[in-house]
């Protein structure tokens, strides 16, 4: 095993010390929940960890925490699999790793792969706020994108690593649009919506596409970040 010099479970506390006070700790945060037939239940948070280890390569002054790969994902219930925390637990959680992390580090920034996080990514940083914390919270956004399972997630995906994309069982989902079922996601109604679980068309994903995204979402978290956060 070669160890990183970036992860945090992979460093010692004294090499952390060492760094002098001004990392940055890096969260990702992302779900285990249904993604349709053909994409994994950690979609989600492989998503959001790459992102996470990219900035760590373009900041020396950042180390990535180890996911927190169950989120809030009650609309997702209905599906085999799923496994939700909720808002209220979650919120706690993030409050609770930012309180702990402040003797440590000079901010914290969670980077989430999962939209049903935003309530509890809003409650924990009223609290950091509250309290002193810095606390930046980083929601990946494709102008375009379909929903869930859809085109753009599934490029992503098939960018990490073709093979976890279940090719035959690539299906068009529902495209109706996401504003006009929102009130039915809220309500944890995602089944009655989409029967396969698929906000989207993945039949159209490719993986030049996926690295595309990629790229832009991480140029995206890198230029927030810096403006937060100036080295």
């Amino acid at each position: 095993m070669t160890i990183s010099a970036t992860r945090l479970d992979q460093v010692t506390s004294h090499e952390l010390a060492r760094r002098g006070w001004g990392t940055l700790l890096v969260v990702p945060l992302g779900s285990t929940e249904q993604h349709g037939p053909h994409l994994p239940l950690g979609t989600d948070t492989m998503v959001a960890s790459v992102l996470c280890d990219r900035l760590a390569q373009r900041r020396d002054d950042v180390l990535v925490a180890p996911p927190l790969g169950i989120g809030a994902s009650g609309e997702h219930q209905e599906f085999i699999g799923t496994i939700s925390i909720g808002t209220d637990v979650l919120a706690a959680v993030l409050t609770e790793v930012v309180r702990s992390a402040r003797s440590s580090f000079r901010g914290v920034v969670v980077v989430s792969g999962h939209g049903g996080n935003a309530a509890a990514l809003a409650r924990a940083s009223t609290t950091a706020m509250r309290e002193g914390d810095d606390l930046l919270c980083f929601s990946p956004s494709i102008d375009g994108g379909d929903a869930h399972a859809g085109r753009s997630e599934t490029s992503m995906l098939l960018a990490l690593d073709p093979s976890l994309v279940r090719q035959d069982e690539v299906v068009i989902g529902t495209l109706t649009p996401l504003s006009e079922i929102a009130s039915d996601l809220r309500d944890g109604r995602l089944k009655e919506v989409s029967p396969t679980g698929i906000l989207g068309d993945p039949t159209a994903a490719s993986l030049g596409e996926g690295r595309a995204l990629l790229d832009m979402l991480s140029n995206q978290l890198l230029d927030v970040v810096d403006s937060r956060f100036p080295r």
